[in-house]
């Protein structure tokens, strides 16, 4: 219901049937400033002269992150460096932001400062081209739970250094390299090959898109719908059954 671009969702119509998620059906999302937990991960690395890597969902949580660091800069309070958006799809899905105003909540002003803040990286080469720079930059690349994509070249890359920090932005599927990461792992498979894990690996729950099970009761009962069966998908187990 509070989101800085999305409009909050509205009632429901009428149903027969009702699917739900439950990412978050067993808990409440923490009270949290998420500006000043990503404007201290970003001060801290390049205190460290370290690389920013962030695994992002290319619809949504990518243009979120954008807006957030646009922000940041603009009132000083992280330094300026190099952003780079890292998927074919996340650069589609911002141009479409911006070109649709009327369906979110950010000026024209905010929207061609969340364009501007990073160089967009369409090609393979350009790709590859971030894994040779040197010094401090925020890399933004898919996928966002590191199933695949982009995110892995990079993953390989900057891994190992200690100086390195590795930001997570949404809800991490249990069996994905994302899920390992964060619940501690000293190595990672990918493509084949293990990669040490010496990078800070930081999780900052809430930028996730999903709703916790309070905000999805709520919202369910603004709807005021009685339908004949609901069915609850898109969590764990044990996150469904609570819901």
């Amino acid at each position: 219901p509070v989101h800085p671009i999305m409009n909050p969702p509205g009632p429901l119509r009428a149903t027969d049937y009702l699917v739900v998620e439950s990412t978050y059906g067993d808990r409440r999302h923490p009270i949290e400033d998420v500006s000043a937990s990503l404007e201290r991960v970003v001060c801290e690395t390049v205190e460290r002269n370290g690389v920013v890597l962030v695994p992002a969902f290319a619809v949504g949580r990518a243009q979120h992150l954008l807006h957030l660091l646009s922000q940041l800069e603009k009132a000083g309070r992280i330094p300026s460096l190099p952003v780079f958006l890292d998927s074919p799809m996340a650069i589609n899905a911002t141009d479409i932001f911006c070109r649709h105003r009327a369906d979110h909540r950010l000026t024209e002003q905010e929207c061609h400062s969340m364009c501007e803040l990073a160089r967009y990286t369409r090609t393979p080469d350009e790709s590859k081209a971030i894994d040779r720079r040197s010094g401090s930059m925020i890399v933004i690349s898919a996928s966002g739970m590191s199933t695949g994509g982009r995110i892995l070249h990079h993953l390989r890359r900057f891994l190992p250094d200690p100086n390195n920090a590795v930001l997570f932005v949404g809800y991490q599927s249990p069996g994905t390299r994302g899920r390992s990461l964060v619940d501690g792992t000293d190595e990672l498979k990918i493509h084949g090959q293990y990669v040490p894990v010496r990078a800070r690996i930081v999780q900052v729950p809430g930028l996730s898109a999903h709703a916790d099970y309070r905000e999805l009761l709520d919202w369910l009962g603004m709807s005021q719908i009685a339908p004949r069966r609901v069915f609850v998908t898109h969590g764990d187990p044990p996150a469904a059954d609570a819901l």
